[in-house]
């Protein structure tokens, strides 16, 4: 005969084998998704504690150069812009998938358990949720952190211009002298006497400068602000 008769019981061995293979197929990608989400739930819960490390175990070898910070760096920026350095556990903010991700293939790619991490943010990220650009790191050790993930928008073209009297006294006195000037150049001619005068202008000018920084400081001492170079990394709301 050209066609081999069909062995019922070899077939329905085969079936057997076949369902076997599947099953185990099946049981090795459920252990692969217990583990992976396992492995998720620790990080997530590693960046909601926020524990303490100075540094991790990287193989330095695979680091990306461009992704490497010193703590100095990173002080200036967050002065520059007015923004905070703090452990993640004070992030209020939503961390994103991507982030998580990422912090996984780290891990698996460096063969580590990583911890310590930080966040670059405005200072209303660590009270509230909102979209502005926060900045993933862990620490490297020796003042050295690694970013690993930036989400949500950038900061607007203007924050750094506009940080600036917040920066130190010096910046800060200067546009409150700046801004009492020219208000004292918007007030009419002859509203308070017929004769303009240098002394007049003078006298009208320290009248509004007293006016501005009263308000100035009002607002800094009722809001418990405070110079960039204080807060950026302060946990405190009133720093």
């Amino acid at each position: 005969m050209l066609f081999k008769k069909t062995n019922i019981e070899e077939k329905l061995a085969a079936l057997k084998v076949e369902d076997l293979e599947t099953e185990n197929l099946l049981n090795q990608v459920q252990r692969i998704l217990d583990r992976d989400s396992d492995h998720q739930e620790r990080i997530t819960d590693s960046l909601q504690t926020g524990r303490a490390a100075a540094g991790n175990d990287f193989e330095f070898d695979l680091l990306e150069t461009d992704k490497i910070y010193h703590i100095s760096q990173i002080k200036q920026i967050c002065i520059d812009y007015r923004l905070r350095f703090l452990d993640s556990k004070y992030f209020k903010g939503e961390i994103p998938q991507e982030a998580i991700s990422k912090t996984k293939e780290l891990e698996r790619n460096h063969d580590t358990i990583l911890s310590g991490f930080k966040i670059i943010a405005p200072s209303k990220l660590f009270k509230l949720a909102d979209k502005d650009d926060p900045l993933l790191f862990a620490p490297i050790g020796n003042e050295y952190f690694y970013l690993i993930h930036k989400w949500g928008n950038d900061l607007h073209p203007l924050r750094k211009l506009l940080m600036w009297p917040f920066k130190n006294i010096v910046n800060l006195a200067l546009i409150v002298l700046l801004t009492s000037f020219f208000a004292t150049l918007m007030v009419p001619e002859g509203l308070f006497s017929k004769a303009n005068s240098n002394a007049q202008f003078w006298i009208l000018f320290f009248f509004m400068f007293k006016s501005v920084a009263a308000v100035v400081i009002f607002y800094g001492f009722a809001l418990g602000k405070n110079f960039n170079p204080a807060i950026w990394n302060s946990k405190y709301f009133n720093a």
